[in-house]
């Protein structure tokens, strides 16, 4: 932790702007595809006939019930959960989806990092393999796709089939691949279109069957659609030659490249390319760019209900003709999109996917899955789909809705890509740019760029205080804060950058043939160095369990802000945040602290109970915090990792820069070290998550730890680690003590 708070200190980071590339979480045991877990739920029966009844199946009530997971090497038993029929059509079939909340009755319950589960019975697709394989290709092409696996599913139990569980998309999906859930999260469902309806943010919360086509899932109270707004604004009104540069700005349009080049491999129609559904939209506060998520891949490779030969239609006409796809249609005007476009089709079909391996794969699970499938007494009731069809599946069409085999649409639609390509040059992309500073007068700058030809050569364009501009090479060999050797990232530092006044700059990429590239449009501008406000964050707590309480009587996160200085300060135009690229998240209350005061924030996410509680929550797994000038210049910022409950995180003296914790906190008065008991960084360590169940656990710092159960026995030593394993223990009370002898306590539920 010490290490984190040094980088911060060191960095100062004023101004910077971090384009970040999205993670892929481990499948784990959930999403593992190492054979097929099952999946038990227990709930009344009375409760489970009425979810079947007509008039109740469009209902979202969650009811109570008990879910049970095995996969053989873990079982684990979480009661209660919420149960309900999930889908559209779904809902009105034999076999029906269903989705499963940790947290509907559990507040903050999550099973191996999710909140719900969506069991989907993809009862139109005799392969039961289409969305599955269709996450996978995505995934494969780095975009953030929900994870899947099969598995059999039992109610009170009997067997009720073989299903997909599918990755929910909520806050927890997109803090786990874009590393902050702060910005709006839109669903957005039939007859979603994307197209321009005015300025008014709020024409675009229209309804339709008891919905809304763009649903905001997150913010919800603030109900703000001005983000969104803005976005269709400039995709549907800005003028063809300015549409990369103005789109860039708003959308991560680079990565939705790649989603329009797989949307037409695998034939998905149902999405907002032709049938304008099934997408959702989230608003990235770390890059103030719209990422693309997509979503329901059933209805693909070789699935059809309108008469269309997905397989043959034309990559570029690809929308339909009598209504705005201006998610399509847009890039396929521009001349530099559609060239980028046709590169990533090419290397798609020729070098990313075997087709031949995929086939082999799909051979296999299909093997794999027969067992499941032919026991199913639910796959045959809504089709008359027999285990023969299942066999058939990936080479044979069905018939019906079912034109193809899922292999043998893949096959065929890969060749006629192929054929349909146009043969164009494309410029370097260059995407995911990074800047801040290591040093009062040094910038690091970095940015992930791909060549068509190669080889390339990167350069970082800049102007210094105004003065004229100058480039330097970036280089892609791990040892110019860029990553590894050989990753895309291409990295540089520049010395002398705007001590006081600031610099600008942007990135510029050649490739083998001489095709030059240069973003952003609008160069990037990084203030200069200071701050002449002399508040501090002095203190704060991660989790308040019992510590102190608000005017409420509540006790949440909070932050404690010190006047270092010799006058008045008013906080009426300074902003608290936490998420450092977000520096004007919460405008500080109209209050003027004076000379040697503290002041508490409660950060609990409710600015409705009063001026002074924040807009955000504190993190207890380690994120940041932000105080900021009215001109978004930074005053003072901590990045801090795990923290213990009721444990607070504070400077050693008011406005020192070294830090500890506090066991006995001190909010709203002085961090004097004879006032307070401390743990100082050599001494303190935390395991978490605790209490535990199953899994790993984790040390906040490396460590040689011996582990003894509360009869003093030694369960096993660990040396230089940071992970524990403890699926082999049983539940109960345990200690961690590190080799000077330190304790922590550890509980296994």
């Amino acid at each position: 932790m010490k290490l984190q708070i040094q980088i911060s200190l060191l960095f100062c980071i004023l101004g910077s702007v971090v384009f970040a590339q999205p993670n892929f979480p481990e499948d784990g045991p959930l999403y593992s595809s190492e054979g097929v877990a099952r999946i038990d739920i227990s709930i009344d029966p009375d409760t489970l006939a009425w979810l079947y009844e007509d008039e109740n199946l469009e209902s979202d009530i969650e009811f109570t019930a008990q879910f049970i997971f095995d996969n053989g090497e873990i079982r684990d038993t979480i009661d209660p959960v919420g149960f309900r029929l999930r889908g559209n059509t779904s809902r009105h079939s034999q076999k029906k989806s269903f989705k499963v909340s940790f947290n509907r009755f559990i507040q903050g319950g999550k099973y191996h990092g999710v909140e719900k589960l969506n069991l989907n019975g993809e009862h139109n697709d005799p392969s039961l393999l289409r969305a599955h394989v269709s996450w996978d290709i995505m995934r494969k092409l780095e975009i953030p796709a929900p994870r899947s696996n099969h598995v059999e599913v039992y109610i009170n139990g009997s067997y009720y089939g073989l299903y997909l569980n599918v990755e929910h998309i909520d806050e927890e999906f997109v803090k786990s691949r874009f590393g902050k859930n702060d910005g709006n999260l839109y669903k957005c469902l039939y007859p979603a279109d994307l197209d321009y309806l005015g300025s008014n943010p709020d024409a675009y919360k229209m309804d339709v069957g008891g919905r809304r086509v763009y649903d905001l899932k997150t913010n919800t109270a603030l109900d703000d659609y001005s983000d969104l707004a803005h976005f269709i604004d400039v995709l549907n009104n800005t003028s063809t030659p300015d549409l990369e540069c103005e789109l860039d700005e708003v959308f991560n349009m680079y990565p939705y490249l790649k989603v329009i080049a797989t949307d037409i491999l695998i034939g998905n129609w149902d999405g907002p390319m032709y049938n304008k559904n099934n997408f959702y939209l989230y608003h990235n506060t770390i890059t103030n760019k719209f990422e693309y998520i997509p979503y329901d891949l059933d209805n693909t490779s070789g699935i059809d209900w309108f008469g269309i030969n997905w397989a043959n239609r034309n990559i570029y006409k690809w929308s339909r003709t009598d209504e705005p796809r201006p998610i399509y249609t847009r890039f396929m005007e521009q001349a530099e999109l559609r060239n980028q476009y046709s590169h990533i089709v090419k290397t798609l079909v020729s070098t990313t996917i075997n087709f031949d391996s995929l086939d082999a794969a799909l051979v296999q699970k299909r093997n794999e899955l027969l067992p499941y499938v032919s026991n199913d007494p639910y796959y045959p009731l809504d089709y008359g789909f027999s285990t023969s069809d299942f066999l058939n599946s990936l080479h044979t069409a069905y018939g019906a809705h079912v034109k193809d085999g899922v292999s043998s649409f893949l096959f065929e639609r890969s060749a006629n890509m192929l054929n349909q390509v146009e043969h164009r040059d494309a410029k370097p992309i260059i995407n995911y740019i990074k800047s801040g500073r290591i040093a009062a007068n040094e910038v690091f700058v970095s940015a992930y760029i791909t060549f068509k030809d190669y080889p390339g050569q990167a350069e970082v364009s800049y102007s210094i205080n105004g003065t004229d501009w100058l480039k330097k090479p970036m280089y892609d060999d791990g040892w110019h804060g860029d990553g590894e050797a050989g990753d895309h990232i291409y990295g540089a530092s520049i010395v002398n950058a705007g001590l006081s006044e600031g610099m600008e700059f942007r990135i510029e990429a050649a490739d083998a043939i001489n095709l030059l590239n240069s973003l952003p449009c609008k160069s990037i501008y990084i203030p200069g160095v200071g701050s002449s406000i002399p508040l501090y964050i002095n203190e704060f707590m991660a989790s308040n369990n019992q510590t102190i309480a608000d005017e409420h009587g509540n006790y949440g996160d909070w932050i404690e802000i010190y006047n270092a200085g010799n006058d008045n300060i008013w906080l009426g135009n300074l902003y608290l945040t936490d998420n450092l690229d977000n520096p004007t998240k919460w405008l500080m209350p109209n209050h003027s602290m004076s000379p040697g005061s503290f002041l508490i924030i409660w950060a609990d996410g409710k600015p409705e109970d009063g001026p002074y509680h924040a807009n955000f929550k504190l993190s207890k797994e380690g994120e940041e915090i932000g105080l900021f000038r009215f001109d978004e210049q930074l005053i003072d910022d901590i990045v801090f990792g795990p923290q213990e409950e009721d444990v607070s995180y504070g400077r050693e003296k008011d406005a020192y820069p070294g830090w500890q914790f506090f066991v006995h906190p001190t909010p709203g008065s002085s961090n004097a070290p004879d006032a307070v008991q401390l743990i100082s960084e050599s001494e303190a360590f935390i395991v978490y998550p605790n209490p535990a169940k199953g899994g790993q656990v984790y040390l906040n710092k490396i460590l040689d730890v011996s582990v003894y159960n509360t009869y003093g026995q030694l369960i096993e030593s660990i040396p230089e680690t940071t992970v524990l394993n403890i699926d082999t223990y049983p539940k109960g009370l345990y200690i961690i003590v590190n080799k000077e002898g330190h304790k922590r306590k550890l509980l296994i539920q």
